[in-house]
């Protein structure tokens, strides 16, 4: 069975067709798709205004992976922060049930990847701080030129890190954020921009549980993913090993 990956959705007011404004869980087909290539199942899970410790275990226990994938700012709050005047309207419910995932993840060894969002949620559920205006700190708009776009720039991976072992030791990556990680407890960091920016981290001597600030879904660069497949189908709950294997009249 191949392995089933959870993946955080939106809940927003989506237009399609004739319907305007209609409350719905999306998520950019990339991501689905970068782990179906990549040799597993997409499972979207959309944000719980009931999300707690429970709920987060619930959904773990049926699948192999997580993804936390990018999307709005996390509430500053949720860090003990006063919102910048940059930082976007707060969606509570996705960070609830994203900090609660990542970490049940934690707890139970469920390898995870974050993207953009994502390894800001990693951050941030480790009682780490965000960065509200990146532009701000490093004095030019070069990670995000302009909304809805995204921009390539290089990345310098970390000799000796789990991401070296994957991507190498340098790669130009597509990049769309303005905020961005100051303070990450109990994860190593792993690659950095040219300016500085930390652009990857990792947690040591654990399963698989990487946060990388770029986009690699919208890349044709698939190994992250390949990686997080594999981690996961070494790794997946023995429930659904065994139940694979149980034929059915």
């Amino acid at each position: 069975m191949p392995p089933v990956i959870a993946i955080s959705a939106y809940a927003e007011a989506v237009d399609r067709g004739v319907w305007r404004a209609i409350t719905s869980t999306f998520l950019p087909h990339a991501y689905a798709e970068s782990v179906r290539a990549a040799g597993g199942i997409a499972l979207l899970v959309p944000p719980r205004p009931d999300a707690d410790p429970d709920l987060a275990e619930a959904i773990l226990d049926r699948v192999d992976g997580l993804v936390i994938a990018g999307g709005p700012d996390v509430d500053p709050r949720c860090y003990g922060a006063a919102p910048d005047p940059h930082t976007q309207p707060p969606h509570p419910e996705r960070d609830a049930t994203e900090i609660a995932l990542v970490r049940a993840a934690l707890r139970r060894g469920t390898p995870m990847l974050g993207i953009c969002r994502g390894m800001q949620v990693m951050a941030v559920a480790g009682g780490g701080r965000l960065i509200q205006h990146l532009p701000d700190v490093v004095g030019h708009d070069g990670h995000a030129f302009a909304p809805g776009t995204y921009t390539d720039h290089p990345v310098r991976i970390l000799p000796g890190t789990r991401l070296a072992t994957i991507l190498g030791e340098a790669v130009t990556v597509p990049s769309s954020h303005h905020q961005a990680v100051a303070t990450h407890p109990g994860y190593l960091a792993s690659a950095y921009a040219p300016d500085g920016t930390l652009e990857a981290m990792e947690m040591p001597g654990r399963p698989f549980r990487v946060g990388v600030q770029w986009h690699p879904e919208v890349s044709r660069d698939g190994r992250l993913f390949t990686a997080l497949i594999e981690a996961a189908d070494q790794g997946g709950s023995a429930a659904r090993r065994q139940a694979s294997t149980v034929s059915i009249p």
